[in-house]
């Protein structure tokens, strides 16, 4: 492994913004210079790279992907997916269990681990799936390589529902590494999804989905989730957020419960509104579902305000022909990991949110939150997980550039005006010149807890 030399980058990190060098020796984070300090001594042994505009950022750190794999490998696999991960800068990754089997158990973890290993072009870890009968296997779950416990209060893709209230409990009493939570309540989308039916038949128009799966869904599943975690003073993550209503219970937490229940918006919930449902149908069609735009309006305000911790795609590929299907047969989830970050670059330009927060909410945030060791900053003794970005390069999304192995996107048409050039994970360049360069430099993620 050579040294890489990155030099006269425009770095963002910590919550500033310099111009300066970074060299990577042995995987790591060797030395930050300032830009009155060149490092020109190590120039003849490393890789130099020459940032002149460019923006060095550290890896984007996704805490809520399907991979799919194993069992789902037609619509995208751990290789497929963490390839389309590191041409948008994503080097770490945090899967989901709701594949076939779903990861309920912890001889099925390691099954995913082994697959991962060798193969994957990012850092993974995965979620231990909680069921209504598992919670010994929960129970033995390593703190220092499991990223999380996963409870889907809702159903969604699969059948992990965890829906009985002793359970629930038990979980949350019990489980002392973060629980992460899909949170949909059930009984409230039966009765909507039976009023629907009764007014259109099987054929309910997609437009419909925010109202089968309503704000009032999400908010009594949310709200039941807080309420447990202040109760047991659980380490809990919410995921996707999707509405107006459930940003008042993240406001209204104390500063000590502030550190304990956690948040996430997903970007599909910060660039789509309802309105987008008439272009693109089912191809939008998420659980949690895209609701209005005053909840998008909302949800960028809480982000700004830092009422939101986390910025995440929950990346879930289905292929086309899956998603082509009527409104009850077309699954829920779209392929989002390999945008992610340019379509923040876009949100900063609008001036929705700034650079320095923007890479809070992607990498430092997640690392924290997770407490990933030596992942997610710029810093001396950190693997070097870099990403470099060109913010004044256009190019629009299209089936000649996506990577996912479903090929197709929902913003296919969309033309960004910045472009990762740049994706280092543990100290090898893997994503250079839009092209994928050496082998799978991805290792599991470890944890300090």
């Amino acid at each position: 492994m050579h040294p890489i030399l990155i030099k006269n980058a425009m770095i963002i990190n910590e919550g500033s913004s310099f111009k300066g060098h970074v060299l990577c020796e042995n995987g790591r984070i060797a030395k930050i210079f300032r830009n009155d300090e060149p490092p020109v001594q190590k120039e003849n042994t490393a890789v130099v790279i020459e940032a002149g505009n460019l923006v060095l950022i550290p890896g984007v750190i996704d805490d809520q992907v399907h991979f799919r794999e194993p069992g789902l490998t037609h619509k995208g696999d751990i290789s497929s997916e963490s390839k389309a991960a590191v041409a948008g800068g994503v080097t770490s990754y945090m899967e989901m269990p709701n594949t076939s089997p779903p990861t309920t158990t912890n001889a099925l973890l390691k099954d995913k681990i082994e697959m991962a290993a060798g193969k994957s072009w990012a850092n993974f870890s995965f979620y231990l799936g909680a069921s209504n009968d598992n919670i010994n296997e929960l129970m033995e779950a390593d703190p220092l390589t499991v990223c999380g416990i996963k409870i889907f209060m809702g159903s969604s893709t699969g059948n992990m529902l965890v829906d009985d209230d002793a359970t629930l409990r038990t979980i949350f009493s019990s489980i002392k590494i973060p629980v992460a939570v899909h949170c949909e309540d059930e009984a409230t989308i039966q009765a909507n999804t039976l009023a629907h039916k009764r007014k259109f038949g099987e054929n309910v128009p997609v437009i419909m989905h925010p109202a089968i799966r309503s704000a009032e869904a999400c908010y009594i599943s949310s709200s039941f989730a807080v309420d447990l975690a202040r109760e047991y003073n659980t380490r809990l993550h919410v995921l996707h957020i999707s509405t107006e209503k459930e940003l008042e219970l993240f406001d209204s937490l104390t500063p000590a419960e502030k550190e304990r229940i956690t948040s996430e918006v997903c970007i599909h919930h910060l660039w789509f509104d309802q309105a987008d449902y008439a272009r693109l149908g089912t191809k939008i069609k998420w659980n949690p579902a895209i609701k209005s735009q005053r909840d998008k309006q909302a949800l960028l305000k809480a982000l700004k305000a830092g009422t939101i911790d986390v910025v995440a795609t929950d990346h879930a590929p289905h292929t086309m022909e899956e998603k082509s299907g009527t409104y009850f047969n077309a699954p829920s989830g779209g392929p989002m990991v390999q945008h992610s970050l340019v379509a923040m670059v876009e949100m900063v330009k609008k001036g929705l949110i700034t650079i320095e927060m923007m890479v809070e909410k992607m990498c430092h945030s997640p690392a924290r939150i997770f407490n990933i060791s030596r992942r997610g900053f710029i810093r001396e003794g950190y693997y070097a997980d870099l990403v470099l970005v060109d913010l004044d390069s256009e190019w629009t999304v299209s089936g000649d550039n996506i990577l996912y192995k479903c090929g197709w996107s929902p913003l296919e048409g969309v033309t960004f005006s910045s472009m990762v050039t740049h994706t280092i994970v543990n100290g090898s360049i893997v994503y250079r010149d839009r092209e994928l360069r050496g082998e799978p430099a991805g290792k599991m993620l470890k944890f300090e807890r």
